[in-house]
Order: C-alpha cells, then sequence, then structure tokens
C-alpha cells in the first residue's frame, strides 16, 4: 500500500463539481474521518460559465440527497423543484392509420403473473383498448389530473408511486456550493492557466492565474465539454458518438407555466421535425429547449421551429422568445481516469438527455471513485475497473438512447429516415433488436442494466407499438397464460389506480406542502396507503422500478445502487 491520498482538487463546479465534494465529503465524515488530515479544494473559474444539466432526474435521487444529509424541504424550496413521474413521449412514432403515438416511460413495473412478465401476458391478452402504461402505472393517469405522486405531511422522501424530481440545476449547483463551504470545502475562484506533469505523465501541480502554484494529489476534471485536463493537458481521446446519436445541439429557454396551478408532474418530448422538445415543469416556471440535429437544421430554423411549438402549446407569447443554442458534445472520454487524474460530468462524457441521465451519470462516477479510491501509488487495477464500469454505462445508456430512434416509423421529415436507415446501431443493441422479433426482452440479454432493466425495454417496445406497426409477429409465450388471471390483474390495478387518482393531492398543493408554505394541510392520513408489492386480490399499485438501497444508511465506498431507477 502506498502513502494516502489527504488532498483532493476539484477544477470545476456547476453540479458535477460541487456534487463531487459533497459526496466526498459526506463519504469520509461518515467514516469518522473529518479530522484525519484530508481536505478538498474546488478550483472554479470566474471566467468561465457553467452548462447548467439536470433539470430532470431518475429515481436515484432521493437516496442521493438522503445520504447526503439534505432536507428534502430545503431541496424543494431552494431548487424550486417538483416531482416527476415519468417521460411522457409524444409524436415519435406513429400507427397504421398515421395517427401520432404518443406513450409514458415511467418508473414502475408491472409484476409477474403466473410466472409469466405482465408485458408478455398484455401481449397476447390486451387490456380492453387500454395502452400498456395504463396496467403497470399509475403514472398517466396522476399526470393527467396534475396529481402528486404522494399524500400530504407524508414523511420526507418517502416512496410510493415511483418518482423523480425536476429541479433548477442553476439552483441546484448554488445549493451543494453552500452546503460544501459551510462544511470546510475549501473555494478557490481562479483560472488555471498551466499544468505541471512529471516524468510518468502525472499532474504535479496547477498553475493559477492569481494564486501562482497549486501541487495536487488527485485532481478531479469537471471542466465541461472542454475536458480541459483530460482531454487537453493528458490528451486522453475523446470517443465521439455522432455515427449513433444524429443531435448535437440544444436551443433552451424559459417560459412561465400557463396555468400555475396545474403543474404537469411528469416530463415531456415531443418530437419534431428535426429532433425533440423536452418540457421540464418546475414549481415556479417551465424550462423547454429543442434538442437538434445541425445536419437538419440551422440553428436560426431550429429556433423558428421551437418558437412555432411553444405557440402553439403554451401560447402566442411566445413568438418573440429568444431561446439560447448549446453546442453538445456527444459521446465519452475513452478512459475517464488517465494517471492521477479522474473526469465528471461532461469532461467525462455526454449522451443527449433524453431520458435525463446526467446527474445520474455524475453521481455514479463518484461512487466508484469511492469504490477504487487510490493511493498515491495510482494502482492500475483499480483505474482499469473503474473505467471498465464507466465505460459499461455509457455504453448502456447509448444503447438505450439508440433505441428510440432505431424503432421510430416516421416518414414525414427526412431527419427521421435518417435516424432509421443511416445512423449505425451499436453491435449490442442490434443483436438484441433481432432477438426481441422473436422474444420480449429478459435480464439476461443486457449486458449492462446499471440504469435500465429489461423491463424498461417493455415500456418502450409496447409504448412504441412496434408489434402492430410492423417490426415484427407479437413474440408467444412458451408457456400456457391463464386469461382469468390477467383479467383480475387488470381490474385489480386499475381500481387501486383509479383510487390514487381520487385521493392524492394535486401536485402544486402537495409541492406547497412541502416546502412549508401550507398551514392548513390535511393529515397524511387522508391519502392512500399504498402498497409496496402487489398482491391479486386487493386494489394495487405497481411498485416503483427498484426498491431504493441503502436509504438512511451512511455512504459506503462501495457502488450501492446497482440500477438508478429505484
Amino acid at each position: 500500500m502506498g502513502e494516502r491520498v489527504t488532498h483532493v482538487t476539484i477544477v470545476g463546479g456547476g453540479t458535477a463539481g460541487w456534487l463531487t465534494a459533497l459526496l466526498l465529503g459526506t463519504f469520509w465524515k461518515d467514516q469518522g474521518k473529518e479530522r484525519d488530515g484530508k481536505r478538498i479544494t474546488l478550483i472554479e473559474s470566474p471566467n468561465v460559465s457553467t452548462v447548467g444539466v439536470g433539470e430532470a432526474t431518475v429515481p436515484a435521487m432521493p437516496r442521493l440527497l438522503k445520504q447526503a444529509g439534505i432536507s428534502e424541504r430545503d431541496f424543494f424550496k431552494n431548487c424550486n423543484a417538483s416531482f416527476k413521474l415519468g417521460v411522457l413521449f409524444g409524436d415519435w412514432n406513429r400507427d397504421a392509420n398515421g395517427r401520432r403515438i404518443d406513450y409514458i416511460n415511467s418508473f414502475n413495473e408491472g409484476p409477474v403473473i403466473g410466472g409469466v412478465e405482465t408485458a408478455q401476458q398484455f401481449l397476447q391478452f390486451g387490456a380492453g383498448g387500454r395502452n400498456f402504461s395504463d396496467v403497470i402505472t399509475p403514472a398517466l393517469d396522476l399526470g393527467r389530473a396534475c396529481k402528486g405522486p404522494r399524500p400530504l405531511n407524508a414523511k420526507p422522501f418517502e416512496q410510493g408511486v415511483g418518482f423523480a424530481y425536476h429541479l433548477d440545476a442553476g439552483r441546484f449547483a448554488g445549493m451543494l456550493r453552500d452546503v460544501c463551504l459551510a462544511r470546510g470545502v475549501e473555494h478557490v475562484r481562479d483560472d488555471v492557466v498551466d499544468v505541471e506533469k512529471d516524468e510518468r505523465g502525472f499532474i504535479t501541480a496547477l498553475t493559477l492565474k492569481e494564486k501562482d502554484r497549486l501541487p495536487v494529489e488527485l485532481v478531479i476534471d469537471c471542466t465541461g465539454f472542454r475536458g480541459v485536463l483530460i482531454n487537453g493537458a493528458l490528451e486522453e481521446p475523446f470517443i465521439d458518438y455522432s455515427k449513433y446519436l444524429a443531435n448535437d445541439r440544444a436551443a433552451a429557454v424559459q417560459i412561465p407555466h400557463p396555468d400555475p396551478e396545474r403543474i404537469e408532474p411528469m416530463t415531456r418530448s415531443t418530437a419534431l421535425s428535426a429532433g425533440w422538445v423536452w418540457r421540464v415543469p418546475l414549481y415556479n416556471r417551465v424550462g423547454t429547449g429543442y434538442v437538434f440535429s445541425s445536419a437538419h437544421r440551422s440553428d436560426e430554423e431550429a429556433c423558428d421551429e421551437l418558437r412555432a411549438h411553444l405557440c402553439a402549446t403554451a401560447g402566442p407569447e411566445h413568438k418573440d422568445a429568444e431561446p439560447r443554442v448549446i453546442p453538445m458534445r456527444v459521446g465519452r472520454t475513452r478512459n475517464p481516469w488517465a494517471k492521477n487524474c479522474v473526469a465528471i460530468g461532461l469532461s467525462s462524457g455526454f449522451i443527449e438527455p433524453l431520458e435525463s441521465t446526467a446527474i445520474f451519470m455524475i453521481e455514479m462516477s463518484i461512487r466508484w471513485l469511492l469504490a477504487y479510491f487510490p493511493d498515491k501509488d495510482f494502482a492500475e487495477p483499480q483505474r482499469a475497473r473503474y473505467n471498465k464500469v464507466a465505460t459499461e454505462l455509457y455504453d448502456e445508456v447509448r444503447d438505450f438512447i439508440c433505441l428510440h430512434y432505431a424503432l421510430g416509423n416516421r416518414t414525414d421529415s427526412q431527419y427521421w429516415i435518417d435516424a432509421r436507415e443511416e445512423l449505425a446501431v451499436p453491435d449490442s443493441l442490434a443483436a438484441n433488436l433481432e432477438l426481441w422479433k422473436n422474444k420480449l426482452p429478459t435480464r439476461y440479454d443486457l449486458e449492462s442494466a446499471q440504469l435500465f432493466s429489461h423491463q424498461v425495454y417493455h415500456a418502450v417496445l409496447l409504448g412504441k407499438k412496434v408489434y402492430e406497426t410492423g417490426f415484427a409477429a407479437p413474440p408467444e409465450s412458451s408457456v400456457t397464460l391463464k386469461r382469468s388471471q390477467w383479467r383480475d390483474y387488470v381490474k385489480q390495478v386499475r381500481r387501486g389506480i383509479d383510487q390514487a387518482v381520487r385521493t392524492l393531492p394535486d401536485h402544486k398543493t402537495l409541492l406547497t406542502n412541502i416546502r412549508g408554505e401550507d398551514q392548513t394541510a390535511p393529515s397524511a392520513a387522508a391519502g392512500p396507503k399504498l402498497p409496496a408489492k402487489p398482491k391479486l386480490g386487493k386494489p394495487i399499485i405497481p411498485p416503483p422500478t427498484v426498491t431504493l438501497p441503502g436509504q438512511g444508511a451512511p455512504m459506503k465506498p462501495v457502488i450501492v445502487n446497482k440500477r438508478g431507477r429505484g
């Protein structure tokens, strides 16, 4: 064993930098090492603005906040947060009559019934004209009614219906900064102007514009798309994903709520002619924008199309909206840990924000660093294993995002035709698509399922209705299914969903209650009691995709969340 690393230097602020500082400090404190000579320094340029990533999250977020010691009330108030029950995809596919198909990818999954998964039962028996999501999740029903996912006055972070959060990314980074500073993180406002390396190529010191030379032991690159240390000083190559994913720009804008009393508890992703528009409703405003391909639309054309979409969906007052265009570097750094430098956040990699994975990728990068935390020898096996698991997650997310385009069937614009016919499909996904023409996805098909389980693939395949529109004939079950058992399940789950819609509070009311701004709210007993696991014979709500592991427990230097959707 070599000498211990006692000083971690983080270059770059924003969500990536401050979240890294927060979780490292939390881990050391929980291990009783806050007085053991360890310290964290974060260098943040006063002249470089950060890209505000991650206004929507995945359901690992409640666990993250709880383990970091951040109160839910403070989070909701400081970040103008709201609940997210899933992503509603609009007009990505068309049915046999040319009508748009809308579906939700939620955080719930159906149970196994008689040894057969819900998706297979649905393919064989249908659900009386209902969509697949209508019998596995209350998310769409609650979304239509603008209802929250839990009763008033529930315990902080309490789960019932699976949820994640929407948040103001800039305010979230600011909250993380304030917490870190209160916990002793050293904050240096300065520019890095030079990097010193030793004969091995390791970074030994950073030269700052105002404070001269700063020696380093372990350095974290959170400099965003620039990758100043990992791609610049260390010349670690960047692997471009443009042959798989065409979208390379985003036009972003903030707008007021059309109706401030009706806050939709879901993210929307609506297909346009050269990409898709996101809609993220916060407590105080709506974040929206257009992710598009510069090969198919100029910045001006994309902004015009976004304005037209906003006028049609949110009101004519948005005809003069001024979106900010952000270039996106889509892909990953070949080895996010090189020498004594670990890239976290956009410097490590970025996949277009279709499934809101940015903050989760940051979180997992930090957890992996804790799992393989080095000494000053920086042993190669630890670095190699970190790079292996990081690469697996990036490729997992890439494959899942590519799935949405590979299975698209729109023919009304060259963009959608190219997305389906010209973009390369990763070999791992291509092999599975051939397999899924005969069998629904199983847990054994996926090389990595840290975030997206095989049942999430069910939600997309059945949500897009690909077995009805030419992908393949619906796969048949290898066992005999009982129609009566399925019929009972559908009745029971719909009874539970209807009860939830009747009794759960309005989303705006719930948010006001959590923020501590509602002094007249009734007790939590007024809401429905949602069972953790569905059982036939009583009204049920399907559970969240994965139970959150480690809630309330100290952070350990291991990967504590195998699948972040839990």
